[in-house]
Order: C-alpha cells, then structure tokens, then sequence
C-alpha cells in the first residue's frame, strides 16, 4: 500500500464496511435500505436475514411495516432480478435501467412477439396493472383476447420490461403467504407519479442479437439477465 493506493485488505475491509458487514449499525431498517441502495430480494424474506446480519436491534416486524406502510418496494431492478429498496430511489433508479430491458426484451422474446405494438401492449397492461395487481399468468390471461395469436406468457413479460412495476405484499412479508408474485404499477401502488420511461418502445420485429450475459458484480451496463 502507497499514501494513493489502498492494498487489498483495505480495500476488502472498506467494501465490508460500506455495507455494513464489519459491525452491527446503529441504523433503523430504513436507514439501511437507503443506504445499500438496495438489498437483494429474489428470495421474499432474504431481506430480513440480510437486515438482521447488518443492523443493531432489528426486528422482523419493522421491515414487514416498511413494505405494508409502501416505503420500501420489491422490484425487478439490477441484473432484472427483485431487490427491496427505498420508494424514492426506486422511482430515481427504475428509469436507468429501462435501455437495458428493452435490448433484453428483444433478446429474449422478439420470436413472439413480432407484430405486436409494443406500446400498444404497455399501454394495455398499465391499464389493468394500474387498477389491480395481478400475476404474470393473469396478465397474459387477460392481454390474450387482445392478441390471440401471441403467446400470453410473452405478452406478460414483455408487459414488465416495458413498464415500471412493483410486486405488492404479502409477497416479502414474514409470517405470510409468500407463494403469489403479484405485480402492480408502481405510481398507482405509491399514489405518485411512476418512473418516466427513458425511451418509447418500438414494434417487435426480428429478434435482436443476444447480448453478453450479465454477471456480477452489477453495473447499470450488467444488470439485465433476466431471473
């Protein structure tokens, strides 16, 4: 280590202390969340264990009020994959990302979706997850009828890279039922104003060529594999 230069270990211990992995904090649950920017929820209750390891005092029951109560969200954000953050930052972050889910999208669904409007299909869907939340396969149940010849699943996933959504409780709540990943429109769930797209979306047409896996750690540039 040089006076400019930080050797491995400290750079180890400064990465383990930015988030919060050398000591208990003396932060509240949300404090936290905002702090990590995000904590990795594709497991529903991963959030808790991840809280419990880092925080002084916590207690399942204050994050369990933080998601009822919509401070926090469970939302498909880095590497496409569901993480608890902050409210506010979810409506900051989530525009970042929609570039790279749109190339995503293309990736991995053009084949079934050719012909169909994208923005026609995201406005359909926003319409439905504006008013209730529903699962993927509700979803593409209720946008069928509109595109019969399409397969429905398709039509969900394309509907969830397209639009700025989050998946409601009791998903991620601890001591209830976990099993239902429902999914609302983030500004009628948060009562404001959802993410503004960073671009409209054009019709499908041919597929577009893969792109390079996303691996971690994330970056905003790696952060589209699709779990």
């Amino acid at each position: 280590m040089t006076p400019d230069r930080l050797g491995l270990r400290a750079l180890n211990r400064a990465a383990l202390h930015r988030q919060l992995l050398l000591d208990r904090a003396p932060l509240t649950a949300l404090q936290a969340v905002g702090h990590l920017a995000g904590l990795q929820a594709q497991a529903p209750l991963a959030p808790y264990v991840g809280l419990w390891t880092r925080l002084a005092g916590f207690r399942h029951q204050e994050l369990k009020d933080l998601i009822s109560e919509r401070a926090v969200v469970r939302a498909h954000l880095m590497r496409n994959t569901v993480h608890l953050v902050d409210a506010r930052d979810f409506v900051r972050f989530r525009p970042l990302f929609q570039a790279l889910l749109d190339q995503r999208l293309a990736g991995n669904f053009a084949r079934n979706l050719v012909g169909v409007d994208l923005a026609e299909l995201a406005a359909a869907a926003a319409a439905l997850l504006g008013e209730t939340a529903l699962t993927r396969v509700e979803l593409g149940a209720r946008l069928a009828p509109r595109w019969p010849e399409h397969d429905p699943a398709s039509l969900a996933y394309a509907a969830s890279h397209l639009l700025p959504l989050v998946q409601v409780p009791p998903r991620g709540l601890w001591g209830e039922p976990n099993s239902r990943a429902a999914f609302m429109l983030a500004g009628a769930w948060l009562n404001a104003p959802a993410p503004a797209p960073a671009s409209a979306p054009a019709p499908a047409s041919a597929p577009a060529p893969a792109s390079a896996p996303a691996l971690a750690p994330a970056s905003v540039s790696r952060s589209t594999m699709l779990e």
